[in-house]
């Protein structure tokens, strides 16, 4: 039985090219990352044998209806106008989705050193920001037109070869096209019921890892495994122990739990006299500490936030719970560890949540969300909106109704003098911040301010002549978003308000979290500045700390009494336990003075010993005590979340 020679032969061809391409891509991948994936001759052996099973497995996905089709074909329309339409116009169209999968996988890896996951599977939710990103970053029209013209060139090709005219003329008999098609279908069928993508994650190399799975596999694969059950999928311990290890935790001089044993809800009081100042927090997008000449950074791209730096509250050894925004989010709005699957931000039924929202609001503060892109991107206005916050966006989404409590204010085009895919640029994103105070203070009004800024991400482009450096690279954009910063600054600093003013600067995760480790630990680390110009604190936090701490931290610097139900707490306390939580959408670690536990599905956990100097994470012997406290914080924040334990009292109450 010869392929080639049989009805099969446009199946067979199209099967060979997939994985042919799917080996040429592998191997790009692997010389592009050479130098910093530190493979060894086993390791290359091992990613190309794993990812040859993907490749197999994708082939047969993509060819299983033809397969079936072929088989269920009479002998009698073999031969049809209506059989080569389809044949043609099918293999068309199924090679030029796999050369445009091939394609961008190189994108979505030089930004985020994996295959296909959870965040492509995102993007197709919000398709307008990614397609303008991609339009702004790439010569989109060129290289569709060269994916058509290499589909034109494959189906061209293999009608030279006569593989059409084969499939057309050939009598294979129906038990011939049965052996084939059950072939094709019980590889698909493997597929489906016994391959996972966990299955290429068994080294503690992340480029190992991600270089043997396969794009196509791992989009589907993330697809369905989008949402993660902690307690079905993760090492468990028993839930009252859980709840009274967190607790032990959390006590501390002036903290009174006030529930019952499933849960962290404490009242925190402090003896000193209350300040009530004006708060705007700044997250900046994808903004990693190593940008900075405060962290050893030497192309003094942030003069702005250095010298911030050395007149304010510094943390200097903080470090982001995610890799994503809606991650950072999360964690200073709420102060939760990362839940493995979707963030909080665009899970449903979080809205009227104990956010830091709410404790500003209990305090008489107006809250605002101001965003310089559309808020409807990764659900932040939902969030925000049905936590008590106002919006102030670049919203255009018609569709997106504004069914939220609270007032919803677009950025005029008036007030845009630069806009990109993601969105305004960040001095006018400031501007409409300074505009937003000024009729808050007006009114004699104290507010808070949750800003998420968008300069500095792809395409990385901002308005002409503000900086020395062009656009079109992170260094320029860093450059830009230190220069709008100072800009924010200088206008701020001229408001009635401003001496009243605690700003924070924060990043929301860093510019790239992929390394050599599945969680590369200084890939987490960012910058965050406290600067309170009416009193001048001055002061360098060095312990180990998240970012659900710095909110429990300012709350401290402000005297602030207050109930939370935040996992975070104030660094400067004598009793703080330096740890810092750190996850993907998978996998989830906890990191302590120098132990890392990371916490995987199918119950698997690893410890290392974590030498930050080098950056090595060094396997260790199993310890009890740290894992419990790795598994008590992840497993009850996800039990607090599914059942209603951080929502608000009155909330509570109403369910």
């Amino acid at each position: 039985m010869n392929p080639f020679r049989s009805r099969y032969s446009v199946l067979t061809a199209f099967f060979l090219f997939y994985i042919f391409g799917a080996f040429i891509v592998r191997t790009s991948l692997l010389v592009w990352s050479f130098s910093k994936a530190q493979l060894g001759f086993g390791d290359i052996i091992s990613i190309y044998l794993t990812g040859f099973c993907y490749n197999i497995v994708v082939a047969s996905f993509l060819t299983i209806t033809y397969a079936i089709y072929l088989l269920l074909l009479p002998q009698r329309l073999n031969k049809s106008l209506f059989n080569k339409i389809v044949t043609y116009a099918g293999f068309f169209l199924f090679s030029f989705i796999v050369i445009f999968s091939f394609f961008a996988e190189f994108p979505f890896w030089q930004e985020f050193q994996s295959r296909f996951n959870f965040i492509a599977v995102d993007y197709l939710v919000y398709t307008y920001e990614v397609v303008q990103n991609i339009k702004q970053s790439y010569p989109l029209p060129l290289l569709i037109g060269g994916m058509i013209a290499a589909s034109l060139l494959l189906t061209w090709f293999l009608q030279r070869k006569h593989v059409f005219k084969n499939s057309f003329s050939s009598n294979s008999s129906f038990g011939v096209r049965l052996v084939y098609t059950v072939i094709v279908s019980a590889l698909a069928f493997i597929g489906i019921f016994y391959l996972t993508n966990s299955m290429a994650e068994k080294s503690t190399n992340h480029y190992k890892n991600e270089l043997s799975k396969s794009g196509i596999f791992s989009f589907f694969a993330a697809f369905k495994s989008n949402e993660l059950n902690y307690d079905q999928f993760y090492k468990l311990i028993n839930t009252d122990k859980a709840f009274s290890i967190v607790r032990g935790q959390l006590q501390a001089s002036g903290v009174t739990f006030t529930a019952q044993r499933k849960s962290i809800r404490r009242s925190i009081h402090y003896d000193s006299i209350t300040m009530k100042p004006n708060v705007i927090m700044v997250t900046i997008e994808s903004f990693s500490a190593d940008f900075m000449q405060t962290f050893g950074n030497t192309d003094h791209l942030t003069p702005v936030l250095d010298s911030l730096a050395e007149k304010s509250i510094l943390f200097t050894n903080l470090y982001a719970t995610g890799t994503r925004t809606v991650r950072g989010m999360e964690a200073l709005s709420l102060g939760v560890p990362p839940t493995p699957g979707n963030s909080i931000v665009r899970s449903p039924n979080n809205e009227n949540l104990v956010t830091n929202g709410y404790i500003f609001g209990l305090k008489g503060y107006v809250r605002n969300f101001i965003y310089g892109g559309d808020g409807y991107f990764d659900n932040m206005n939902s969030f925000f909106g049905n936590n008590g916050f106002n919006i102030t966006d670049k919203g255009r989404n018609a569709l997106e109704k504004d069914k939220f409590p609270v007032m919803r204010t677009r950025i005029s085009d008036k007030d845009v003098t630069f806009e990109n895919a993601w969105g305004i640029c960040d001095e006018d994103l400031y501007n409409a911040v300074i505009r937003n105070a000024d009729s808050l203070h007006e009114k004699g009004q104290l507010f808070y301010d949750f800003v998420m800024t968008t300069s500095n991400h792809r395409p990385f482009s901002f308005p002409a002549g503000k900086i020395d450096l062009p656009a079109g690279n992170r260094n320029a954009a860093v450059r830009y978003t230190d220069y709008a910063i100072g800009e924010f600054l200088k206008k701020a600093s001229q408001k009635s308000w401003y001496q009243n003013t605690v700003f924070i600067f924060i990043a929301d995760h860093c510019a790239s979290s992929a390394g050599k480790d599945e969680i590369d630990v200084a890939k987490y680390h960012i910058p965050c500045i406290i600067y309170y110009p009416a009193q001048k604190l001055q002061m360098k936090l060095n312990k180990i700390c998240s970012q659900i701490d710095v909110y429990p931290t300012l709350f401290g610097l402000l005297n602030w009494n207050y109930t939370s139900n935040m996992y975070g707490r104030d660094v400067r306390d004598n009793n703080f336990v330096p740890r810092a939580f750190l996850g993907t959408y998978q996998k989830l670690g906890y990191l302590k003075q120098d132990s890392l536990v990371i916490l995987s599905p199918l119950q698997k956990v690893d410890i290392y010993l974590y030498d930050k100097t080098n950056d090595i994470q060094k396997p260790i012997p199993f310890s009890n005590s740290m894992t419990d406290e790795a598994v008590a914080n992840y497993q009850t924040a996800y039990f607090l979340f599914h059942h209603n334990g951080l929502k608000q009292p009155e909330a509570i109450r109403q369910k």
